[in-house]
C-alpha cells in the first residue's frame, strides 16, 4: 500500500495512491507498507539505486544500514512494536531526499501512524521531510524511554511475587518475557545511537542548527538510557537467581519432610519387621498382650524419634 502525505496550506493531507497514479507535487512523505512486486517496480522508477528487500533491511553492518548516494540519505532503523506483553523489533527503511521522505516497511509500526497527528499538534510554520525524519526519531527515543519505565514497574511487581510459591511459574515466565523485552529495547537504543552519530558525522552539512541541536539532545538521552538497560539485565539476573533459589529451598523443604518421615517411621518399621518373622522361639508370639505391646512400642519409638528431631531443632 502506497500512502502519500502532502503538505498544503500548512496542513498534511493523506492520499492513498495506486501505481498508475502520478505522485502529487506537494508530497513530502511517501510511505510504502508491505510493498508487492508491482509497487517495488514502481518505486524503482524514480530511484537511482535498487529498492531494498527484507534481507537488505535486516543487514547489521554499518555500510548497509546507513549510506548516501544520488537519492540522498538511506537509513535502515529498528523500531519497537509492542504486542500484548511481548516486544518485537521492526526494520524500517528511510530514504531522506531534499524534498521527499520515503519510508518502506513490511510490518506495522504505531509511531508511523501517530507521526502526522503529532506534527499537527506542534503547529510548526513549515514542515519539511527532514523535520519529519527527526521528529519520528524523537518520538522513537521517547517511546523507548517509556518502555524502559514500564519494565522497571513490571520488575517491581515481580520482585514482590518471587517468594510466592503459588505463582513461581508465572514469575519465571514474566522474567523471561522482560529479559527479551529489555534486550530488544537495548538493541533499538544502540541502533538509534549509531544512526544519529552517522548523521552528525557525515550528514551535518545538510542539518540546520536547530536540527543539529535536536540530534545532540537525542544522543544525550540515548547515552543516559543505555545504562538503564544494563541495570535491568542485572536486576533480571538477580530475580532469576532469587526465583531459582526460592524454588530450590521449597524443594529442599519437601525433601526434608520426606527424609524426616522416613527416619521417624524407621523404628516402628524395625519393630514390625522383627515381630513379623514368626519364629517358634519368639516368646511374645503367643503372648496375650503381644499385639497391643507391639503397637504401643511402635508409637513410642516414632514419638521418641520425632521429639529427638525437635530437641535438635532439625524440624
Amino acid at each position: 500500500m502506497i500512502t502519500a502525505y502532502c503538505y498544503e496550506n500548512h496542513q498534511i493531507i493523506t492520499t492513498i495512491l495506486n501505481i498508475e497514479d502520478p505522485l502529487p507535487e506537494t508530497t513530502i512523505w511517501l510511505d510504502i507498507y508491505r510493498p508487492i512486486e508491482a509497487e517495488r517496480h514502481w518505486l524503482a522508477g524514480f530511484s537511482a539505486d535498487k529498492v531494498p528487500n527484507r534481507e537488505d533491511k535486516n543487514e547489521i553492518e554499518a555500510s548497509s544500514r546507513f549510506y548516501q548516494n544520488k537519492d540522498g540519505l538511506h537509513v535502515n532503523s529498528l523500531f519497537s512494536q509492542k504486542s500484548g506483553r511481548t516486544l518485537s523489533s521492526v526494520n524500517i527503511y528511510f530514504n531522506l531526499r531534499e524534498h521527499l521522505l520515503l519510508t518502506m516497511r513490511d510490518d506495522d509500526e504505531r509511531l508511523i501512524d501517530s507521526l502526522v497527528p503529532h506534527l499537527q499538534n506542534l503547529q510548526s510554520p513549515l514542515i519539511t521531510p527532514q523535520q519529519l525524519f527527526i521528529e519520528l526519531f524523537k518520538m522513537k527515543v521517547d517511546h523507548l524511554a517509556d518502555l524502559i519505565e514500564e519494565v522497571y514497574r513490571a520488575l517491581d511487581n515481580v520482585g514482590h511475587e518471587v517468594f510466592e510459591k503459588d505463582r513461581i511459574d508465572e514469575v519465571f515466565q514474566l522474567i523471561t518475557i522482560r529479559e527479551d523485552t529489555n534486550g530488544k529495547i537495548r538493541l533499538n537504543l544502540l541502533d538509534t545511537q549509531r544512526t544519529l552519530n552517522y548523521m552528525l558525522r557525515d550528514y551535518q552539512n545538510k542539518l540546520s542548527k536547530e536540527e543539529t541541536k535536536d540530534i545532540s539532545n537525542m544522543l544525550s538521552d540515548l547515552a543516559s538510557l543505555i545504562p538503564h538497560t544494563q541495570f535491568l539485565f542485572e536486576k533480571l539476573n538477580f530475580l532469576m537467581d532469587a526465583a531459582m533459589g526460592f524454588t530450590g529451598l521449597q524443594q529442599n523443604k519437601i525433601s526434608k519432610i520426606f527424609s524426616v518421615a522416613a527416619v521417624v517411621f524407621l523404628p516402628p518399621t524395625l519393630i514390625a519387621s522383627t515381630y513379623g518373622m514368626n519364629f517358634d522361639d519368639m516368646p511374645e508370639v503367643h503372648w496375650h498382650y503381644g499385639y497391643p505391646w507391639s503397637i504401643a512400642l511402635m508409637f513410642a519409638s516414632a514419638a521418641a524419634t520425632f521429639l529427638f528431631f525437635k530437641v535438635k531443632r532439625w524440624l
